[in-house]
C-alpha cells in the first residue's frame, strides 16, 4: 500500500512595504544643499539657504546643480556639469549624514510593521551605494530586505520595473505590496505597477502630493500601519 505524504500548501509571501528614501524616510535636504553649496562656493557663487533650495531637490543631483547655477544666474555647459556632478557625488558620499535625520515616527512605524510580519524594502533613485551608506548611518539599514537604488537594475523610477524588481529581490509579492513616497515619481511608479501608494506631504515635490492622486496621504508616520493594513484589505477584496 502506497503511503502518500500530506500535501503542503504553497508558501504565501508576507506583505511588503516599499519606501522611497529622500523626503520620505529621511530629511536629506541639509546635506544635499550643503554639498551644492560647496560646489557653488568653489565656483565663486554665493551659497543658498536650505529653506530656499529645498524646492530644488527631488530630481537628482544633476538637476540640483543646474537649478543652483540657474538661481545664481550663471549658465552651465553640459560637459562642465558632468565634472561638477562627479565632484558632488564624491563630497556628498563623504558627508552623507551630517545634518540628515529620520522624519518623526519612522522608527516606531518600522517597529510596528516588522512586529506584524511585514517585509520592508527601499526603492530610491539615489545611487545604491549612497542609499546603503545613509541608512546604515541612520541606524536602520539592517531593517530592509532589499535596498535598491537608481543603478541597481537597468531601469529606475518611474519605470515600474524598479519597484517590482525591488519587491522580488526582497522576497515579496507585488499583490501584497504598498509603496510609500513623497513625489510624483513615486506615485507614478506605484500606479504603473498597479500597487497602492501612500504619500507623505513633507518631502520634496513641486506639486502638493494630494494633487497627484495617491491612494492615501498621511501627515505623520503614526498613521502608516493602519493605512497600509486598510490598503491591503482593499486590494485583497
Amino acid at each position: 500500500m502506497a503511503i502518500h505524504s500530506p500535501s503542503r500548501a504553497p508558501r504565501i509571501a508576507p506583505p511588503i512595504v516599499v519606501f522611497d528614501l529622500d523626503g520620505t524616510l529621511a530629511d536629506t535636504a541639509g546635506d544635499l544643499v550643503g554639498t551644492l553649496n560647496v560646489i557653488l562656493e568653489g565656483e565663486g557663487l554665493a551659497p543658498l539657504p536650505v529653506e530656499k533650495a529645498r524646492d530644488m531637490i527631488g530630481a537628482g543631483a544633476r538637476a540640483l546643480i543646474e537649478r543652483g547655477f540657474e538661481a545664481a544666474g550663471r549658465e552651465l555647459a553640459p560637459a562642465y556639469l558632468d565634472d561638477l556632478f562627479r565632484q558632488f557625488m564624491v563630497h556628498y558620499g563623504e558627508n552623507i549624514c551630517v545634518r540628515t535625520r529620520l522624519y518623526p515616527g519612522v522608527e516606531a512605524a518600522l517597529d510596528r510593521l516588522e512586529a506584524a510580519g511585514f517585509i520592508l524594502a527601499v526603492c530610491t533613485n539615489k545611487f545604491e551605494e549612497h542609499s546603503v551608506r545613509l541608512l546604515d548611518a541612520l541606524g536602520i539599514g539592517h531593517r530592509f530586505a532589499a535596498n535598491c537604488g537608481r543603478d541597481t537594475f537597468p531601469c529606475f523610477k518611474p519605470d515600474p520595473r524598479h519597484l517590482t524588481l525591488t519587491i522580488d529581490r526582497a522576497g515579496g509579492n507585488p499583490r501584497r505590496a504598498v509603496m510609500v513616497g513623497d513625489s510624483r515619481t513615486d506615485i507614478a511608479t506605484a500606479q504603473a505597477a498597479r500597487i497602492p501608494s501612500v504619500a507623505v506631504p513633507f518631502g520634496y515635490t513641486e506639486i502638493p502630493v494630494h494633487k497627484l492622486n495617491p491612494d492615501v496621504v498621511i501627515d505623520h508616520f503614526d498613521e502608516l500601519f493602519d493605512t497600509v493594513g486598510h490598503l491591503l484589505r482593499l486590494a485583497a477584496a
